[in-house]
């Protein structure tokens, strides 16, 4: 019998049925496919199992004695680039982009899972299969809502496609290494971006309207390192907003239940991770995991400016004064907001620093929902090295 066989019967749910997870559903695509057959195993908020993945992936887990490695996932090199000739349109410089050309076009693989656009709305997702240079630049642009990019696994097998390139978030890429020997390929690389904070459509359409002075005409926006949400728009002008000045009060339950209750910021399992967050401003910040991320960036290392990864500052009293404010909904008015803003950009965390603030105040505050809405699921669900990080820190008795 085929090792496939198993999910062969298996049927995908419909839309708008009851998910596995319930709550805790980040709509990664795995139940929109026969791949439920092992959702019980393969959902990050069903069976957290980080370190075995790890392990698969990488070859081994992260060293917990090791603090960059706690913080930052696997890793053989991490540095800070950019493009020389940034692709027009790109959310950044188009490294991602750049990366998934390369290996489409030179035969490495014969399709790369990423996210367009529906035709009816900028931020609604359209998971493809894109299998030409033209269908990987649709999909330049991150899409901040959750995304069902597993839903073409089935197109995968079907299509007979051996070799292959996924671009995804932490969520979707548990699941996918939890049930890629079952997927008939040949080669599978990943590329990861660092997500969190993800939201519904109609939840980001509530945080456009309470934070950017025009939420019809925002084409993206990015939380950045200089404490500032970066909105663009369709003019081509940047808005910023400082983190410090959003109506916290507001947008408190705005976030999805799984991204509240998610420790893989860094996407620890992909092969390679582009991201901004431990980068200087207008940087990119890669994270080089495994052969097979390496083989990926060197695909295109002649397009990339480089410098080293730098760090700068201390985090601590910033983190351990986030986690009360963010509790109570604390909303400055945006005079204060803009001078805390200007303070901390000068004097606090850059580069990875800022990086470790931002993982921090992130599973801090994470660590906090899980204990108090899902605590049954406590202990199995937050790994080892996310409990280390929070143990950092004084948290609010129980």
């Amino acid at each position: 019998m085929p090792m496939t066989a198993a999910h062969h019967k298996a049927r995908a749910l419909k839309p708008g049925s009851p998910r596995p997870a319930k709550t805790l559903c980040s709509e990664c695509g795995l139940c929109d496919t026969y791949y439920i057959h092992y959702v019980k195993e393969a959902c990050a908020f069903l069976n957290q199992q980080f370190e075995t993945l790890e392990q698969q992936s990488h070859g081994r887990a992260r060293d917990l004695d090791n603090w960059d490695e706690c913080y930052f996932g696997v890793h053989q090199e991490m540095m800070a680039a950019r493009k020389t000739e940034p692709i027009p349109g790109a959310q950044w410089t188009g490294i991602v982009s750049t990366i998934a050309i390369a290996l489409l076009e030179s035969g490495r693989v014969e399709g790369v899972v990423c996210v367009q656009n529906s035709q009816s709305d900028r931020f609604t997702p359209k998971p493809v299969i894109a299998r030409t240079r033209e269908e990987i630049l649709a999909a330049r642009v991150n899409k901040p809502t959750l995304s069902p990019n597993l839903s073409v696994l089935e197109q995968v097998e079907q299509a007979g496609l051996k070799r292959l390139l996924v671009i995804g978030v932490g969520c979707q890429i548990q699941a996918l290494r939890a049930v890629q020997d079952k997927l008939g390929l040949e080669k599978l690389y990943v590329l990861g971006t660092p997500c969190v904070d993800n939201v519904t459509r109609a939840g980001l359409q509530k945080f456009l309207e309470t934070t950017s002075r025009s939420p019809e005409t925002v084409i993206y926006y990015e939380f950045m390192q200089d404490f500032r949400v970066h909105f663009k728009h369709s003019d081509g002008s940047t808005e910023t907003v400082p983190f410090f000045g959003l109506k916290t009060n507001q947008l408190k339950d705005v976030f999805a239940p799984s991204c509240m209750s998610c420790f893989d910021y860094v996407n620890g399992l992909a092969d390679l991770v582009v991201g901004y967050m431990g980068a200087p401003l207008g940087w990119q910040w890669l994270v080089v995991r495994n052969e097979r991320g390496q083989e990926m960036l060197d695909l295109v290392r002649d397009q990339l400016e480089i410098q080293p990864v730098t760090s700068a500052g201390d985090r601590h009293a910033a983190v351990q004064q986030s986690i009360p404010a963010y509790d109570k909904g604390v909303t400055l008015p945006m005079w204060a907001a803009k001078l805390v803003g200007l303070v901390i950009e000068r004097i606090g965390p850059k580069g990875l620093e800022y990086a470790r603030f931002s993982i921090d105040s992130h599973f801090t505050r994470n660590y906090l929902y899980v204990r108090r809405n899902y605590p049954q699921k406590l202990a199995a669900h937050v790994p080892a090295f996310a409990k280390k990080i929070v143990d950092q820190y004084q948290l609010p008795a129980q």
